[in-house]
């Protein structure tokens, strides 16, 4: 089969499709003939390792220290057929169209086939919306389920009113739908260009951080999450209300003892995005998608061969949403 591997760290060039052996499910496995997949900045990320070094170093510790070799194959959700099942498997069948979430531990979906658990350790999996298309249902696990568990940490409440920081991209599209689903008032910050699309998702209040900077406003917030870390943690402060809460996706080691010492010392809670995907949680989207309250922002497509140009858009910051990667199948 085909699959995109991970040769190295670095640049997207490392990234090389090549024929690998297709996967044989075991006993408590599906075989996924994985459609369509997608490229989050988490992606991009983990290949280049150019991020913080409290991020770097565990990945290197895990995947391998100079070169990946525990993981090879990037990728951590899709949709897809389940081509076959083993024997032990009791929730799915051959010819059910799911949607999944791998979890770290596994990735793969940069390929045309992935055997996966039917509960995959640290991810989730079930069977697709009805009423989404491989593209639109492949972007939904990680972003859909990373916002739902962080607006579930704030329990957010109707009537409050929720800053989302980066709310244009993979995890910020769904905050802004799901916030909006469970009553709060919405204010939305991004690059100027993603500031239509927020409003069409249903975002109240949209913010041009390139032109203004919200914790400079004098507006506040019963709850601010900030999906790309890079809000000032004091006038993030500055901008919650007495009992409000402040959500760090991606917190750094001074974000992390600042916060603490905050949430010990005062009625405002700094809180970090740990996640744990469920399957109940992924189910419960899929619920909401039918019902049409959650729909999918795709910005571009491409194909499994043009992958590293995927990952070089994905890096320019202009991503609106989803990045999808649609697989042929001979």
């Amino acid at each position: 089969m085909k699959a995109v591997v991970w040769t190295a760290y670095g640049s997207p060039d490392v990234l090389q499709l090549q024929e690998v052996e297709k996967p044989v499910p075991g006993s408590d496995e599906v075989l996924i003939r994985i459609d369509a997949t997608t490229v989050p900045l988490g992606d991009c990320e983990m290949r280049s390792l150019n991020g913080a070094r409290w991020y770097t170093f565990p990945v290197r510790a895990y995947v391998g220290l100079l070169k990946p070799q525990r993981i090879t194959i990037l990728g951590m959700e899709l949709a897809g057929e389940i081509e076959s099942v083993g024997k032990d498997v009791t929730r799915f069948k051959a010819g059910d169209q799911v949607f999944a979430q791998t979890g770290f531990v596994q990735t793969g979906t940069y390929a045309e086939y992935i055997a996966l658990p039917e509960q995959p350790e640290g991810g989730a999996m079930a069977i697709k919306p009805a009423n989404m298309t491989d593209e639109e249902a492949a972007a939904v696990p990680v972003g859909g389920l990373e916002a739902l568990h962080f607006l579930r940490q704030a329990n957010i409440r109707s009537g409050q009113k929720v800053l989302i920081n980066g709310a244009g991209g993979t995890i910020g599209t769904f905050a802004v739908q799901l916030a909006k689903y469970f009553g709060a008032e919405v204010t939305g910050v991004d690059s100027t260009e993603k500031l239509n699309m927020l409003h069409s998702i249903g975002a109240d209040h949209v913010i041009d951080y390139t032109q203004e900077d919200f914790t400079r406003s004098g507006e506040t917030y019963d709850f601010i999450l900030d999906v790309i870390s890079k809000s000032s943690f004091s006038g993030s402060l500055r901008s919650l209300k007495p009992n409000g809460c402040y959500l760090i996706a991606n917190a750094g080691l001074s974000q992390r003892i600042r916060g603490r010492w905050t949430s010990m010392n005062g009625s405002k809670k700094v809180i970090f995005g740990t996640t744990s995907p469920k399957t109940e949680d992924l189910v419960f989207l899929k619920e909401l998608i039918e019902a049409g309250k959650l729909k999918t922002v795709i910005d571009r497509r491409y194909s499994l061969e043009q992958i590293a140009d995927a990952h070089r858009y994905v890096e320019t910051g202009r991503k609106k949403g989803h990045v999808v990667i649609t697989v042929a199948h001979d």
